[in-house]
């Protein structure tokens, strides 16, 4: 009996290729095609090559692991070591050209003997060697000179079959003549997109245009917020999901959370997506084993994310009360506006990804939002507070200037608190006071006195507005808009 091997494989540069701008000739439309065409690829790739893999071995689909978010996990027999290695050499050459040059497929192999940990130590040990010495991994033909070619172009695959066609098929296909393309049509191998056992998972909502012949575009998204007509991107990731993923002391184990959260991101945030207030307004472009990212109108992104981070939270205590530490148990996200209509997709996705890098690095279990981190407890009185700013306008007929006269406040305030004498508490609050001037009624001297105290906080001694504070008065000046 043949010892058992394990398979390990990853996909390297996955942020910077999706990230990176298309063509200047591409329309608008195009180039957010091409984003979701570029990123429905990655996600597939890492789940229908270790499929296509088992199927050209000949194995049964059981020795599936893992699959998904850039990296697969299988088991095989030690004799089919030899022919899986140059399956997996001719996918990495076909995803360096599709990509062209941007993504890298590594894939480490050891015996499937010893403790789990020991095993996975193994994995990762040869994984990091490759992806820290590449030139040790490609050996004496790094070296050798080569005729340069022009690189060809897969925008229009990326754009049309994956970017549009994608989200009406039924399944994809595999052919072992071009393993890195994701078919649409019939190949040697099929898998459904939707149900049954050997389904691949995949997140497609998408808000579509009034007529529903096609995807809308992001100009379109801004124009069904409410308020000011801005899109933007929401970007989210589970909170120390790859320690989570160390601390397994199994395979069964490994296998189980990386299932779990991979069902969460594909299955519930899709499920989130099309629920009355989002369904029209935001569109899913990627979800992984831990992260996701989703456009839309501003407003809907916000209240999306809220919904999100309390369905994770309830994820979190049915599945994982049994794993100590609270690794993996919380998310962090950040939403980055456009500066204009005419901004590209790509660009506002990076800038959401930097965003999250800072809330991530700051703190976890937060949001950052309109310049601010913030807990998610924070977010809560955020928008209470919003709603008692913009109903001064509504309700009373205070004119919507005066939330940019709080707002100029708070930045005077803030280079008063640098300098060595700041202003005195009790002249910031009259100046506040004095913006909220109107109706002597009791309903907006009730309001008015409220709003000031969720403004300034209760401690007389503070004169800096609270980051809630600044966040709900940004949030208030996009609403009434």
């Amino acid at each position: 009996m043949s010892v058992q091997i394990l398979v390990q494989g990853k996909l390297l540069g996955v942020a910077a290729f999706l990230a990176s701008p298309g063509s200047p000739a591409h329309s608008l439309a195009d180039s957010e095609s091409l984003l979701a065409g570029r990123s429905h690829w990655v996600s597939l790739l890492s789940e229908v090559l270790p499929r296509a893999l088992l199927a050209e071995l000949g194995l049964s689909k059981m020795l599936l692991g893992s699959s998904g978010a850039g990296q697969f996990l299988i088991i095989l027999p030690s004799d089919a070591r030899e022919r899986a290695e140059a399956l997996l050499a001719s996918a990495r050459d076909a995803v360096r050209l599709r990509s062209n040059g941007a993504l890298e497929l590594l894939w480490a192999i050891t015996e499937n003997l010893g403790d789990w940990t020991v095993v996975r130590k193994r994995l990762n040990e040869e994984l990091q060697r490759k992806e820290n010495l590449p030139v040790a991994e490609a050996g004496p033909a790094f070296f050798e000179p080569v005729e340069p070619k022009p690189a060809p172009d897969f925008d229009a695959y990326f754009i049309h079959d994956l970017g549009r066609m994608l989200r009406e098929s039924p399944s994809v296909g595999w052919s072992p003549d071009d393993p890195a393309a994701i078919l649409l049509g019939p190949g040697k191998y099929e898998w459904p997109l939707r149900e049954g056992d050997d389904a691949v998972p995949l997140a497609r909502q998408a808000a579509l245009t009034a007529d529903g012949a096609a995807i809308a575009t992001t100009a379109e998204l801004a124009l069904r917020a409410d308020g000011r007509p801005i899109w933007g991107v929401l970007r989210g990731d589970a909170d120390d999901f790859g320690i989570r993923l160390r601390r397994a002391a199994s395979i069964e184990e490994h296998v189980q959370i990386s299932v779990l959260y991979k069902q969460f991101f594909a299955g519930e945030l899709e499920l989130l997506c099309t629920m009355p207030d989002f369904w029209s307004k935001v569109t899913l472009f990627y979800s992984g084993g831990d992260d996701f990212a989703v456009y839309g109108a501003w407003d809907a992104l916000i209240l999306l994310a809220r919904e999100i981070q309390r369905v994770f939270e309830r994820f979190a205590q049915e599945n994982l009360h049994d794993f100590p530490g609270p690794e993996g148990k919380t998310i962090s996200m950040a939403l980055a506006l456009a500066p204009d209509q005419d901004s590209r997709l790509a660009s506002v996705f990076e800038a959401a990804g930097h965003r999250l890098d800072v809330a991530k690095s700051s703190d976890k279990d937060c949001f950052h939002l309109l310049g601010r981190t913030l807990e998610w407890k924070q977010l809560a009185d955020a928008a209470e507070l919003k709603d008692s700013l913009t109903r001064m306008v509504r309700d009373f007929g205070l004119a919507p200037d005066y939330i940019q006269d709080l707002c100029a406040i708070y930045r005077e305030t803030r280079r008063a608190g640098r300098s060595r004498r700041p202003e005195r508490p009790w002249r910031f609050y009259r100046r506040v006071g004095r913006v909220l001037t109107g109706s002597r009624s009791r309903d907006f001297q009730k309001a008015r006195t409220g709003l000031i105290a969720d403004l300034l906080g209760r401690n007389a001694a503070s004169f800096k507005l609270r980051p809630s504070g600044r966040v709900a008065l940004e949030w208030a000046r996009l609403s009434i808009d």
